[in-house]
């Protein structure tokens, strides 16, 4: 029997939910209109007044926004609420500009905590867990995110954070963990860490994994679920928006529900920017409809998927994204090829014959750009005679090249000689850009 953490809003039907979400967008408009100069702005750059949007079907009319509009209007020039009414304020890294910073009423921060508790709800958890949570916490939102959702579900929360893999494992064996949450690629460094430490899966009380942060592929998923003995779930959300909790796969594994009385998402064309039907790909966009800090109206992700709206086995109408298959600006451009590390990865886990650490060079040589793949492998394969790795090597360049129609270079390298990341895992090195 499915179970729900708040059961009404879960399974509302479509056209409640529709009637709720045009109620609530008609009411964020307003506020951001009359209280935030960019928005209003923008939106008699158009031409537009709050009153023209009256249902979602007119979310096309609005503008979007970016990071960068988040940067030009730094720190708090998108606030929709005085600066004394917020209580937390998250930041994403600014690595590639200034820092997008979020504020969070105390409102806000129920709203995430219900959120993260129906996805662990929805994975199967309970207050009877013991949740370790490994993501960052500070700044970043994954960590809190997954704590105040494991609390307001009344479970046992090990607020563990990042680093020191050692440790993770003895705390994950010696105070029972039964909930995971952490990034996919540090997951499936635990599993292979268990051995090193004398363990194995049934040493541990694992049941459920919950990952994101990252993209990742079903044939990852097999492998992490394999090695920590779980069942493990998507989960999606960005510092931007939320934080983790904006949506999650439920049981059946059939996409992740967007919780869609909160942010309403669609699907645009990423050259033309015009919303796409259902099932055809593109970048997500994201508009909030329950948040008081800061509202984001048309928020261009980056990140590319589809969408359903059919309702699914589980019982939910909320809408379900297509696991991601990258984001537009991880997207490599090799030789005029359009190439996402997720399809390498797909390529080494559906071969078994490696392991799933890997890194993409990329470099450019004599005007010409080049792609070197690297590839760890076994310690009993390496070890091997070298007529079988050249082999292996060429099996490999001949299915990657298959899959993203480029040439390419493939380097088996010993165990463990890839850098692990116990955040999200760098898997391109672009010298072209050094």
């Amino acid at each position: 029997m499915e179970s729900y953490w708040n059961p009404y809003i879960e399974t509302l039907s479509r056209d409640e939910l529709t009637i709720l979400q045009n109620k609530r967008l008609r009411s964020t408009l307003d506020k951001v209109y009359s209280r935030v100069p960019f928005y209003r702005g923008k939106m008699q750059e158009k031409g537009l007044l709050p009153g023209d949007v009256k249902t979602v079907e007119d979310l096309k009319l609005l503008p979007f926004i970016t990071k960068q509009d988040m940067r030009d209007t730094y720190p708090y020039g998108l606030l929709a609420e005085p600066l004394e009414t917020i209580s937390r304020i998250h930041a994403s890294s600014g690595t590639t500009g200034k820092q997008t910073v979020v504020g969070y009423t105390k409102r806000d921060l129920d709203l995430w905590s219900e959120c993260m508790a129906r996805c662990l709800v929805m994975a199967g958890a309970s207050k009877n867990d013991i949740v370790q949570v490994c993501y960052g916490y500070g700044l970043f939102t994954g960590g809190l995110g997954a704590h105040g959702g494991a609390e307001l579900l009344g479970a046992a929360v090990i607020p563990a954070s990042t680093g020191n893999t050692r440790r993770q494992i003895t705390m994950m064996k010696d105070f029972g963990s039964t909930v995971l949450c952490c990034t996919p690629s540090y997951a499936l460094y635990l599993g292979d860490s268990l051995k090193d430490f004398g363990l194995t899966k049934d040493d541990i009380t694992l049941k459920i994994g919950i990952f994101g942060a990252e993209p990742w592929s079903r044939n990852m998923r097999k492998e992490i679920e394999e090695r920590l003995g779980i069942e493990a779930f998507d989960i999606y959300g960005l510092s931007e928006i939320m934080g983790p909790s904006v949506s999650q796969d439920c049981k059946c594994h059939q996409g992740l529900h967007v919780w869609e009385d909160s942010f309403i998402p669609e699907i645009v064309d990423m050259e033309t920017l015009e919303p796409v039907p259902d099932g055809v790909a593109g970048e997500l966009v994201i508009t909030t409809i329950d948040k008081e800090g800061l509202p984001l109206i048309r928020f261009r992700t980056r990140d590319i998927g589809s969408i359903t709206h059919e309702k699914c086995a589980c019982g939910r109408v909320h809408a379900r994204m297509s696991k991601l298959s990258g984001r537009s600006d991880d997207m490599l451009i090799i030789r005029g090829v359009n190439v996402f590390p997720s399809q390498i990865e797909s390529v080494l886990l559906e071969s078994g014959e490696t392991s799933p650490h890997y890194q993409i060079i990329v470099d450019r040589v004599n005007n010409l750009d080049t792609m070197t793949v690297e590839i760890e492998v076994s310690e009993s394969l390496f070890s091997d005679f070298v007529k079988g790795l050249e082999d292996l090597e060429s099996r490999l360049r001949a299915q990657i090249e298959s899959v993203l129609g480029i040439s390419c270079k493939v380097r088996l390298v010993e165990p463990k000689s890839i850098t692990r990341s116990e955040g999200k895992a760098k898997r391109v090195i672009d010298k072209r850009i050094i």
